[in-house]
């Protein structure tokens, strides 16, 4: 095959594998609007969040630093950190002993982010800085673990992102995305689709009342984001290897967990532009 040939094959798997992550239905992830939605919830956002899974959402976080462990001395990225709570349980499981560095473009999720760190005694091991997802503030080839919980899919660019969260990863080191999925089952993903588009946005309006209405926004973005299979052919078409799968509760949320292979391939080594 020609060289032109295999661009123009190469492109074509590019386009319709970046299809799978287009929304089915039309969703404004524009930068502003989502910062400004998450800016106005920030501080119903963990309430909320636990609330709804029962808390279950702090126990897919331990199982992620079990599956995905840190590695004493080689730092842990945490993409879309939010408030904070997966870079703090890579700190815990860490003992200490790993800098842990979450990323996040909301302000007002950082400082009560911050103000948590400070609370669980992490001061100098965890440090959160401002920064988008599509292009991370930070070196590449570096983190042993690149991390995202919940926020890979409100990411408006989502192939950008993961290219970056590869990036930033260094050889061998690993990416865990820990992302809401629907279930298989037609019982129960009938009650989860009915659920998430009934009654989910109504409670999330009345605990964390604005004008963007962030709990009909998120709802669509989880049924709309690539799940199972399609993300990990997604995540292999940019170049991970030994990818798996773990479909935690049912199928209600699943981790995905790849490896960047040793130095080489056009995916990875290329600082973002400033």
């Amino acid at each position: 095959m020609s060289q032109t040939a295999a661009d123009s094959s190469s492109s074509t798997r590019d386009k319709a594998l970046t299809k799978v992550c287009e929304e089915r239905v039309e969703i404004d992830k524009s930068d502003q609007r989502v910062r400004r939605m998450f800016a106005s919830i920030a501080r119903r956002y963990d309430l909320l969040n636990h609330l709804l899974s029962l808390n279950i959402d702090r126990s897919w976080r331990r199982f992620t630093t079990r599956k995905v462990p840190p590695q004493p001395g080689v730092p842990v990225l945490d993409c879309c950190t939010g408030t904070a709570d997966l870079a703090l349980a890579y700190d815990r499981a860490a003992k200490g002993l790993t800098r842990v560095i979450g990323t996040d473009f909301c302000r007002e999720m950082l400082l009560l982010g911050e103000g948590k760190v400070r609370k669980h005694g992490a001061t100098g091991r965890v440090v959160l800085i401002e920064g988008d997802t599509q292009r991370l503030p930070v070196p590449s080839d570096t983190f042993g673990v690149v991390s995202v919980a919940f926020g890979l899919r409100n990411v408006r660019d989502t192939v950008r992102g993961i290219d970056e969260m590869i990036r930033t990863a260094r050889p061998q080191g690993k990416v865990a995305i820990l992302e809401f999925s629907r279930p298989r089952g037609r019982f129960l993903g009938r009650i989860y689709l009915a659920f998430f588009r009934h009654v989910l946005p109504h409670l999330g309006q009345a605990i964390a009342p604005n004008q963007d209405q962030a709990y009909h926004y998120l709802p669509r973005t989880v049924l709309s984001f690539p799940d199972g299979q399609d993300m990990i052919n997604l995540l292999g078409s940019r170049g991970l290897i030994e990818l798996r799968m773990y479909p935690l509760t049912l199928g209600i949320a699943t981790l995905y967990v790849g490896t960047k292979p040793s130095k080489g391939g056009a995916s990875y080594g290329q600082e973002p532009t400033r």
